[in-house]
């Protein structure tokens, strides 16, 4: 892309929101965002009330095998009693801005409508005196009927349901228990939802199987009448090799490549109308913003998780022996956000990044992305750099002359 190539009225836009560039990613989210930072704890867990059970057995998920840390159980339930626990200690942990509560999966649903009535009946009880709460929950879709939806909306959670595309793209991974595909299902739960006044993100992996039909699934999801978009790359580590990767995980210059298409025509057609997460993290580096992203942050850390036994693991992607800190019922969750060890777990992020990457003239925008990526050689034998970064490398780079010409404009 070249700078004579941006359209006037774009770059406009851009120089419009930059007075306040929080708003660009909606009232709503930008609520979240413009507080946490000015926080002194910035933070998100990840909160498990039905742990790693799901009703669906997609064929990427690295989720359900986390059933093998709790031996003897078959559904994973958080309890009363420490579902109230977790929310005073969530508000105690909280500096300012709202009080978040991310409710992730496997599959949050399956605790009941129930479970989640209780959870904010008691979040009202102990919400402090002039403090906001917010809820945001990811499902696959599956589950959704009217009075999911209702309660929902009525509740003002924000809502991310997984679809991987058109039908014959979702199909390929998605699937039930017994091997069907789940595409109706999904999107009548998300037909449901919009029904009820909810504008849900698509979450969207990018796989082996996908990665091919950037534009298809950039404009189904359009017709669908999507507003928020983040696409997920799908990396899976082959067991027993130090840099191999499975077939279905999706090649890096590949998925640079679907990037590369899909902001093409978001910049020629959409901005303004569809909000796409790592689009709007390079422009931050425009206003000289930090990261909102955990996995562009130069540290992390800040997105642990919290099991539906209390269990907390430093993150998402670390849910094992190594990273089990403790549990809530034993020490609060501030205890544990502020741990050395947890500290330290974060801080590893920018400290084992190697010269390649330091050297990198997007360092800005990636800062090496998620550690779990983090296994493949430099050129110069240098261990420790990211299986995407030729992709990002690709896509950054192709973003640059646009995050420019927004930045001379925000002068």
């Amino acid at each position: 892309m070249k700078l004579s190539d941006i359209r006037c009225e774009t770059l406009c836009y851009f120089f419009f929101v930059s007075q306040s560039y929080t708003v660009f990613y909606t009232e709503l989210h930008s609520l979240i965002i413009s507080n946490m930072n000015q926080v002194s704890r910035e933070f998100q867990v990840f909160i498990k009330p039905a742990g790693p059970e799901c009703n669906l057995h997609c064929r990427y998920c690295y989720y359900l095998d986390k059933a093998d840390r709790f031996p003897g159980e078959i559904h994973f339930r958080m309890s009363d009693d420490l579902l109230e626990k977790y929310i005073i200690q969530l508000m105690e942990a909280t500096t300012g801005g709202p009080v978040f509560f991310a409710w992730h999966g496997g599959e949050p649903l399956l605790a009941g409508l129930g479970f989640f009535r209780k959870a904010v009946k008691l979040q009202r009880k102990h919400l402090p005196s002039g403090q906001t709460l917010m809820n945001g929950i990811q499902t696959n879709g599956t589950l959704l009927n009217e009075d999911w939806c209702a309660f929902l909306a009525e509740e003002r959670f924000m809502v991310g349901i997984s679809i991987d595309g058109p039908e014959e793209q979702h199909n390929s991974f998605r699937k039930d228990g017994a091997g069907k595909g789940t595409f109706e299902k999904v999107i009548k739960g998300y037909e449901l939802l919009v029904k009820h006044g909810i504008i849900p993100e698509i979450l969207c992996v990018v796989h082996a199987e996908n990665v091919g039909f950037p534009l298809e699934i950039y404009r189904f999801f359009k017709s669908l009448g999507a507003k928020f978009m983040t696409f997920l790359p799908l990396v899976v580590r082959l067991p027993g090799s130090p840099e191999g990767v499975t077939p279905d995980s999706v090649p890096p210059e590949a998925f640079g490549r679907f990037l590369m298409t899909v902001f093409d025509e978001w910049v020629e057609q959409d901005i303004g109308n569809v909000k796409i997460q790592i689009f709007e993290e390079a422009l931050r580096t425009a206003f000289n913003q930090d990261h909102t992203l955990c996995i562009f942050k130069k540290e992390c850390g800040g997105v642990p998780v919290v099991e539906h036994n209390g269990d907390f693991y430093s993150c998402d992607h670390f849910v094992d022996q190594v990273h089990l800190l403790g549990n809530i019922r034993n020490n609060s969750l501030t205890w544990y956000l502020d741990h050395p060890v947890q500290k330290a777990f974060g801080t590893a992020k920018w400290s084992t990044l190697p010269d390649y990457c330091l050297n990198c003239e997007v360092l800005a925008m990636c800062n090496g992305e998620c550690p779990k990526n983090r296994f493949v050689r430099t050129p110069s034998d240098e261990t420790g750099l990211n299986y995407l970064c030729a992709g990002y490398k690709m896509f950054f780079n192709h973003t640059r002359p646009f995050v420019e010409a927004v930045r001379q404009m925000h002068l």
